[in-house]
């Protein structure tokens, strides 16, 4: 039978899914919403692109509150708001920029790093980042279970979950496991509870590290059952948090971070940079010494990944290289992030 969903998740579900619903709240006009746009093939012909799935609004309600109301240029609204540029087609971008599925080993596991491997166990996120890496990612093709059992389509199942733990029980060079997604604290409390449980059990693995945007979006997420499973004894626990622009960080947030901390998990944070959010010094300045002030240092500060839907939020490589400049000459050296990009094949994130 089944329980009464979690305070966080009652939230969850009353996130904006309608454009016209989370615009009339910030006292926008309607004509922001999506329109198609057009197109060019190289023939010269105008069509309607065509070739991309569905990646809907999902936005939090909380979040949605720190946005500068009558601000068609905030920059939390830009990350979350679908515009007619996500139906240009771009050269050099693709939907699956860095070669990701070709990196499936088991259902849910990917693996692109020496003595690391993703467990992807939730394709499900609190947030919809119109940036996304993976707003076109085939998580289907990485299962072998949709048929099996009656299930959340979202989440792995319990027979897949036990294939993912005993692939990394059998490759004793996985020193670390890293929890992505989607979201993993997207699972229920319940799950995501036997899940580290099962991983802590296997002794060659050192690390837990656990990729969400959650306690930013969502600090509601941050709950006594969550302390308690990351408290527990077992490999050590490092959350690497995205926030992208201060105004995502408000008190709610400060303190779902600081019960983090004080459970003892090392608290990161990485960034993307992207055009008309955080491209410039300031803004970086700021998100660095409010993350800092919360307890999480700065780690990387990542070049948009190329994927398709996404070229409005790019920025050049020698402006990035311009603004780590004015960041390391304002900011002491722990609050500078790494300037990196990931390209397809590489075992490493490529400095810039």
């Amino acid at each position: 039978m089944m329980g009464h969903p979690s305070p966080w998740q009652v939230e969850l579900s009353k996130g904006f899914r309608d454009r016209l619903a989370m615009l009339a709240v910030l006292g926008l006009e309607s004509d922001l919403a999506l329109k198609p746009s057009l197109t060019r093939e190289s023939t010269g012909k105008e069509r309607t692109e065509t070739n991309t799935r569905p990646f809907p609004l999902l936005a939090p309600r909380g979040y949605v509150a720190r946005m500068r109301k009558g601000d068609p240029r905030d920059p939390l609204l830009r990350q979350v708001l679908p515009i007619a540029e996500e139906d240009m087609i771009s050269p050099g971008y693709g939907k699956d920029p860095l070669d990701e599925c070709h990196a499936f080993r088991v259902p849910g596991v990917l693996q692109k790093y020496e003595g690391r491997l993703l467990l992807m166990p939730t394709s499900a996120c609190g947030i919809h980042c119109r940036y996304c890496f993976r707003r076109h990612f085939p998580y289907e093709n990485g299962r072998d279970d949709r048929k099996i059992e009656s299930r959340n389509e979202d989440e792995l199942s319990v027979r897949s979950f036990g294939m993912a733990l005993a692939y990394i029980r059998q490759d004793a060079t996985i020193a670390e496991v890293i929890l992505s997604g989607g979201d993993p604290l997207c699972l229920s409390d319940e799950k995501l509870a036997s899940l580290v449980k099962g991983i802590a059990a296997i002794p060659h693995v050192r690390r837990l590290r656990i990729h969400t945007r959650m306690p930013i979006v969502l600090p509601e997420r941050v709950n006594e059952v969550l302390l308690a499973c990351l408290a527990e004894t077992g490999p050590r626990r490092i959350m690497v948090l995205h926030a992208n622009h201060p105004n995502e960080i408000d008190d709610r947030v400060e303190r779902a971070l600081t019960f983090l901390r004080m459970a003892g998990i090392t608290l990161l944070n990485q960034s993307v940079l992207l055009r008309g959010v955080n491209d410039n010094e300031d803004t970086l300045v700021l998100l660095s010494e409010r993350l800092f002030t919360a307890g999480v240092l700065p780690y990387y500060l990542h070049l948009l990944d190329p994927v398709h839907g996404t070229a409005h939020f790019a920025v050049e490589q020698q402006r990035m290289r311009e603004i780590m400049m004015g960041l390391r000459s304002r900011l002491p050296g722990y609050l500078v992030p790494r300037s990196v990009r990931e390209v397809a094949g590489t075992g490493y994130k490529i400095p810039v």
